[in-house]
């Protein structure tokens, strides 16, 4: 229920995206007969066979929008991966298995009012959920201050900071329980928190764009790091390849769970 919720305030955030009352775009021609909105999607695979076995997959969604009164983002990820990995059956024996090492996604938006050209209110959510993570799911719903700090035509810089209410579950432990492994279910945690964004693009020449977005939860119990960076090139008006590096951290995790998780990817990218 309280998931439900969580994944709730992300659907009505999104849909007052579209509650704008002025099409006026503060961005190129582009967007301007569609209230400034634009979007890109990412696709990346890597398969191989033969004396090693994996299948990896990541995508992405985001789409985005700025006008004189409006400032808004939606983004929905997803990553998941399948390698051999050596399990112990049910006679003593090791074998190698075909198993999912690797299954996150994660949604989010925020929406952002302009008080003047650089200054905007802004409310976002976030859910992410991972079955190999520091946090089976966490979810965050905050409101804050936005202020646009630099935009030129080559470069744009944002800060956005607030309070917000998080909710989270840690990973599963395991224990032996007659001497057989068993998974041991962690209960739910809460706390209130303080979020913070920084984003940074830079476009290095006509078709390379550098970026750089940090993200921060930190609460009482835990604190939450993010910080993504990409280099995409341009191959056409609406291709281009993408290179990204991921990195999480968490500093409050169970026994044998990695406090840091890094991604690095290699995507095609669709810009519309």
């Amino acid at each position: 229920m309280k998931k439900t919720l969580l994944v709730s305030s992300l659907l009505v955030l999104f849909a007052s995206m579209g509650a704008q009352a002025d099409d006026a775009p503060v961005q190129g021609s582009a967007s301007a007969n569609n209230g400034g909105w634009s979007g890109s999607g990412e696709f990346g695979f890597a398969a191989a066979r033969g004396n090693s076995r994996t299948d990896n997959i990541n995508a992405k969604l985001g789409l985005s929008q700025e006008n004189e009164l409006w400032k808004n983002n939606f983004f929905l990820n997803g990553m998941r991966s399948k390698g051999e990995v050596k399990v112990v059956d049910s006679t003593g024996a090791t074998i190698s298995k075909f198993s999912t090492t690797a299954n996150r996604y994660d949604t989010g938006a925020s929406v952002g009012y302009k008080l003047d050209p650089r200054s905007y209110i802004v409310g976002a959510a976030r859910y992410e959920h991972d079955d190999f993570g520091a946090n089976r799911w966490q979810g965050i719903v905050s409101v804050g201050y936005g202020y646009i700090a630099l935009k030129t035509e080559r470069s744009e810089l944002s800060f956005e900071i607030g309070p917000g209410y998080k909710r989270y579950r840690p990973a599963d432990t395991t224990t032996l329980v007659n001497g057989v492994s068993t998974k041991v279910h962690q209960d739910t945690k809460s706390e209130g928190v303080a979020r913070g964004l920084i984003n940074y693009k830079y476009r290095l020449t006509d078709n390379t764009t550098f970026e750089d977005t940090f993200l921060l939860e930190a609460g009482s119990n835990n604190k939450y790091y993010q910080n993504d960076i990409g280099l995409s090139v341009s191959m056409t008006k609406k291709m281009a390849l993408k290179f990204g590096y991921q990195l999480r951290y968490n500093s409050s995790v169970q026994p044998g769970t990695k406090k840091t998780d890094t991604l690095t990817t290699t995507n095609l990218v669709y810009n519309f």
